[in-house]
């Protein structure tokens, strides 16, 4: 039976993607006052970015429940006797801890492993889909979490946001690793390191940003996949893509939306450029 492979909506996976390669995706929660939505499905990326311009009530993200984690263990259990279950790291977040308290919960003889990607949004959505292939190839669980560990160790993030207030405002980085700059006229630069987000640099305005996410790519050495995520602006992501595709085919260039349960800590008119090399 084949190995059966799950993640968070946190991947930003597009849902084309994952329905093609069979990976299953567990939302995590949008909160909103005393309303609890599922990210993907009760809420949209759009609900969520329109609630930030406006300067509402700040939403916040819960990780999914154990019970939803040993749920669709259980359920794929039924057709799998094996599975790979990818996530966002656990130094950002609850989830890798809740599918390992799933794991445990679940009433099943199916061998599961959790996996910490160390990455998030697509580069996360990397490493799922490559563990996927390799499932859907005919891989053994062996050669599956062989490959899921050969990529975390060659995917790289690397993102621009307008502001660090709404990551600030959910506590996903921490007020000391930011400079005073950060907060005044000048857009951060993000990468991460560990499993932990870091300022990498500052530019002055978004258009730089962008050019320094095609030098981020354009620099790297056998880049063999690059995904393109944005959480406001389709436009310029597109933009890019094009620019991306004189240095790399094409097919191996996705573009994807934040989905809210990112988009909910890095607000409007972010963009990450995720790339998996060789």
């Amino acid at each position: 039976m084949p190995v059966k492979i799950v993640t968070d909506s946190c991947s930003d996976l597009p849902a084309n993607i994952a329905k093609v390669l069979g990976i299953t995706i567990v939302p995590v929660y949008i909160c909103i006052g005393n309303k609890t939505y599922r990210d993907g499905v009760d809420i949209s990326a759009e609900d969520v970015y329109k609630r930030l311009e406006k300067g509402s009530r700040h939403p916040t993200t819960v990780q999914p429940k154990p019970a939803d984690f040993a749920n669709v263990y259980s359920e794929l259990s039924k057709e799998a006797d094996t599975i790979v279950s990818i996530h966002l790291p656990a130094k950002l977040s609850g989830t890798y801890n809740a599918a390992i308290q799933g794991k445990v919960m679940a009433k099943t003889k199916c061998d599961i492993e959790v996996v910490d990607s160390l990455s998030v949004s697509m580069g996360l959505g990397l490493i799922v889909m490559a563990a996927a292939r390799v499932a859907q190839a005919g891989g053994n669980l062996k050669q599956v979490l062989f490959e899921t560990k050969r990529v975390i160790n060659k995917v790289q993030i690397f993102g621009i946001m307008d502001s660090l207030k709404h990551l600030l405002d959910g506590g996903r980085i921490s007020k000391t690793k930011v400079t005073p700059d950060t907060l005044l006229r000048v857009k951060p630069l993000l990468s991460l390191k560990g499993g932990e987000v870091f300022q990498a640099s500052l530019v002055r305005t978004y258009a730089k940003g962008l050019e320094r996410q095609f030098d981020f790519v354009n620099k790297a050495i056998d880049v063999n996949e690059v995904a393109i995520v944005h959480s406001t602006t389709p436009d310029e992501a597109n933009t890019l893509k094009k620019r991306i595709s004189s240095i790399v085919n094409e097919k191996r260039i996705h573009v994807a939306r934040l989905g809210a349960g990112l988009g909910v800590h890095c607000g409007p008119k972010t963009m990450i450029t995720a790339i998996r090399t060789v």
